[in-house]
């Protein structure tokens, strides 16, 4: 093989960068000859991936649910991933933004257009009974999932709505006592927090609270009015912004809420959620009104939130 002079300048390149840390080029180009190739199976870890299910009953369609939920939370480190691009980059711009949230948006595309398998893709009456091995844990309980809500808007957008007004200017910290999911888990007829809240609660709260503070200047509203400011053309950024608001708060609860209906609903009383979350309530976006980005939205078209797509998905599921 001829030493090209493309190939002698990167060799030089190489020697500068292992000068500058002290190193031998020569040890790390023996290194080089042991090595063995890389292998797809090794560098995505295929092996221990498939290995990761473990069912806890019998029944066969126990497995879809453990690897749908799977699924559902490595595209959630994958949104998480562009959240942090955005939110910690020292030179943000309305493009880098606008580019990073359409890779997001992409992300929960896959996912309710996917959650057909959550849907339609089990057995009822396996469903029904496997699930109650798995109790009080929930898909309530997703951590990921509550981060990217606290990187995507304003802290005060996630608490409930009936408190959101009241304390618009009050503490991070008094205003995670009133978030709105801690209502989706606290049982109605005594408002006592069921367990499986009480379990979110004692692994995330730090986390949360943690993130929160540190989302306080760098959410996505934050960095939208910030450039807007600046005098940046944001109108692109604003239209992925508002797919991100109907994907986050209404296209994926919604989903859930289809699976809840197919499942859970039982004439005249219907089954509680694994962790006894109140799904009737906590699931429907037009009960939540959850709006990350209300600047971007007519007062009518957030009287209407959801509303419509749960109608129709309620009349299409019980014919």
């Amino acid at each position: 093989m001829d030493f090209t002079p493309q190939i002698k300048d990167k060799l030089d390149k190489l020697q500068e960068k292992y000068e500058a840390m002290g190193q031998d080029m020569a040890s790390y180009l023996d290194g080089l000859l042991y090595a063995d190739f890389l292998t797809y199976w090794d560098y995505i870890h295929l092996d221990t991936l498939l290995s990761l299910q473990s069912p806890k009953t019998p029944f066969p369609d126990e497995e879809i649910f453990i690897m749908y939920h799977q699924i559902t939370e490595l595209y959630f480190k994958l949104s998480l991933h562009e959240c942090r691009q955005i939110s910690e980059h020292s030179e943000l711009t309305a493009q880098f933004f606008t580019e990073r949230v359409k890779r997001i948006n992409a992300y929960f595309n896959a996912l309710t257009t996917s959650f057909e398998v959550m849907v339609n893709g089990m057995e009822k009456e396996q469903f029904l009974k496997f699930r109650m091995s798995l109790l009080p844990a929930s898909g309530f309980q997703s951590g990921q999932y509550r981060m990217i809500e606290i990187s995507a808007t304003d802290f005060t957008q996630l608490v409930d709505k009936s408190q959101r007004e009241a304390l618009r200017n009050n503490t991070i910290e008094e205003k995670f006592e009133h978030i709105y999911w801690k209502f989706g888990a606290t049982e109605l007829s005594s408002g006592k927090q069921t367990l499986t809240l009480k379990q979110f609660i004692k692994k995330y709260a730090a986390q949360f609270l943690a993130l929160a503070k540190e989302r306080e200047h760098t959410n996505f509203s934050a960095l939208y009015h910030q450039l807007k400011e600046k005098g940046e053309d944001v109108s692109q950024l604003a239209e992925e912004l508002r797919k991100l608001d109907l994907y986050v708060n209404v296209e994926w609860p919604l989903s859930h809420y289809k699976s809840a209906v197919r499942y859970l609903e039982k004439d005249p009383v219907d089954i509680a959620a694994t962790g006894g979350t109140n799904w009737q309530k906590y699931l429907p976006p037009r009960f939540q009104k959850r709006i990350f980005y209300p600047f971007l939205w007519t007062k009518e078209q957030m009287e209407e939130w959801g509303k419509g797509w749960v109608l129709s998905v309620l009349q299409t599921l019980r014919k």
